[in-house]
């Protein structure tokens, strides 16, 4: 009895054991829902890619790949074969790139959506085709020739700037700035000094009173300008009124020729009173007419000395 209670529990433990391995395979196999198949098209390089490794979708595993190999038709092409979850939503703008799993070099092929196609993928005798894109290390890869190009002609330039010629150009242009800045300060402090002067301040209504003096000759110079053509004319014309006037004429003139002969007379006044002005006080010119001198009651008024008797 003791023997079949050994073998029953060697049975019943084997059964259990096989059970196991069973449902390890079933669970680690990938087939707990229906999958369907896709074909994966790239043109560049799949390291780190290899059978059984994970596919994901928005970074969620979704499936693993089942192949990899070289497209027979176009060698450039590489077939990547993928069977992922059936719910999966796989449209014809989805497109696939190869992802990283830190530094240790694994790759996965990452399905991603751009929304600008929503239309889904449809299936028919061969399987549908999912176009990878290149991964940013890819990128990054492929642009680092034409970085390291760059580079290179950018230091040969900065060599070629560097050269002992442009380095002599160089210092050259340096000393004269710094020259060129030392005679500016010198020059600027000369400036300063200058408009510190007291005197300089001074100036300026000296500069003003000019100005206006000036204005004041140019306006006695105008007046007699003005007044020299007006006499003339006016002598003219009385002189060919006296020459017209004969009997009844004289008597109709009378009264014309009394106001041509007030206005000879004003205009002859004006004349006289500002030649006097000029050659008594000749500094007006510059200096315009000398100030009226105070009268009875005003400031700076000095009665005239009373003599005694």
């Amino acid at each position: 009895m003791e023997n079949r209670a050994h073998a029953l529990a060697a049975g019943v433990f084997t059964l259990l054991l096989l059970f196991a391995a069973v449902a390890a395979v079933w669970w680690f196999g990938g087939k707990r829902e229906a999958a369907v198949d896709y074909l994966v098209v790239a043109r560049q390089n799949v390291s780190g890619l290899s059978l059984q490794g994970q596919v994901r979708y928005r970074g969620i595993r979704v499936g693993r790949v089942e192949s990899i190999q070289l497209d027979r038709k176009d060698p450039r092409n590489i077939l990547i074969r993928i069977s992922i979850a059936e719910d999966v939503p796989v449209t014809k703008g989805t497109t696939a790139k190869l992802g990283y799993q830190g530094l240790t070099g694994i790759a996965h092929v990452l399905l991603e959506d751009s929304g600008d196609n929503t239309e889904p993928l449809a299936r028919g005798s061969e399987l549908p085709k999912i176009t990878m894109q290149p991964s940013l290390i890819q990128e990054l890869s492929e642009s680092g020739g034409a970085t390291l190009k760059q580079a290179q002609q950018l230091l040969t330039s900065a060599n070629e700037l560097l050269s002992p010629e442009n380095r002599e150009r160089i210092g050259r242009t340096l000393a004269n700035v710094e020259n060129s800045t030392a005679g500016l300060a010198a020059t600027l402090a000369e400036a300063r000094a200058l408009l510190a002067d007291p005197r300089l301040k001074r100036l300026g209504p000296a500069i003003a009173k000019i100005d206006d003096a000036a204005d004041g000759a140019r306006g006695l110079i105008a007046d007699a300008r003005t007044l020299v053509p007006r006499l003339a004319a006016l002598t003219e014309r009385l002189d060919q009124m006296i020459g017209e006037a004969n009997g009844e004429g004289v008597a109709a003139s009378t009264v014309r020729l009394q106001e041509l002969g007030r206005e000879l007379t004003q205009t002859s006044r004006q004349l006289t009173h500002t030649l006097q002005m000029l050659e008594d006080a000749p500094q007006s010119m510059l200096f315009g007419p000398p100030p009226a001198a105070p009268g009875p009651g005003e400031a700076g008024f000095v009665p005239p000395a009373t003599t005694r008797p």
